[in-house]
């Protein structure tokens, strides 16, 4: 039987994560795109949750690389530090996952931090960016890993407009950049196709990208009132 965004999500969305079911299916319509042979890398994939979109919506013949150290740190909003038992517990999690979902023999697993990771994959066709959120790694996988990217090629990147780090690197980048055409977002889930942008083009796609902006300063003040714990309402991604 082949596999639907429908037949997949409900099992995804069993999986820890904070990957929304509008964002599963923006990434489902990424990952189906890339033809064979070519390559979907993930930079974080916690439990697997929106891996076994991908995976699932990859042609046969394409390559699904996993990178992730599950060091127990950086794992969901407000927690940038953890333990390796924690990290451990991740893993397993992760590999259990995919496991239910019949997937283990369609991705490959880097257990490292992106950093150091970057020599162990060549050109990429889609990258989904979700590892680090702090300014100073988020712009580095923007920047690095952006730069495998093959031309018209995509790349998505979550808790864009959520998180400050996140933001401040697009900010740098992809709003600067004559090299990302911005195309879309799903709440934090913003997307972006590898073109060589004219100046005039440049203008014009960083100005699109600037009207997420009142929703960043949205999402900037429910935070606040979440960490006082003024508001119960779930963190904004």
């Amino acid at each position: 039987m082949t596999t639907t965004f429908d037949n997949i999500w409900p099992l995804a969305d069993k999986a820890e994560g904070w990957c929304s079911e509008g964002q599963a299916r923006a990434l489902w319509h990424l990952a189906s795109a890339v033809n064979s042979p070519g390559t979907i890398v993930e930079i974080g994939s916690y439990r697997a949750r929106s891996l076994q979109i991908l995976a699932s919506a990859a042609a046969q013949g394409v390559d699904v690389v996993a990178i992730d150290p599950h060091g127990g740190n950086d794992r969901g909003p407000q927690q940038w530090t953890g333990t390796a038992e924690e990290g451990n517990e991740d893993s397993e999690r992760f590999w259990a996952n995919l496991t239910a979902a019949g997937l283990t023999d369609r991705i490959s697993h880097i257990r490292s931090r992106s950093q150091a990771a970057h020599d162990d994959v060549g050109n990429v066709d889609f990258l989904y960016i979700d590892g680090a959120h702090g300014f100073g790694p988020a712009r580095d996988d923007l920047v690095r890993w952006g730069a495998k990217v093959n031309d018209g090629g995509s790349m998505a990147v979550h808790d864009c407009f959520s998180s400050v780090g996140v933001t401040l690197a697009l900010m740098t980048t992809t709003f600067v950049s004559g090299r990302w055409r911005f195309v879309g977002r799903e709440r934090s889930l913003a997307w972006f196709e590898r073109a060589d942008l004219a100046p005039r083009q440049r203008v014009t796609n960083a100005l699109r990208q600037a009207t997420s902006l009142p929703w960043f300063a949205t999402n900037l003040v429910r935070k606040a009132l979440i960490a006082t714990r003024i508001s119960k309402a779930d963190w904004p991604y």
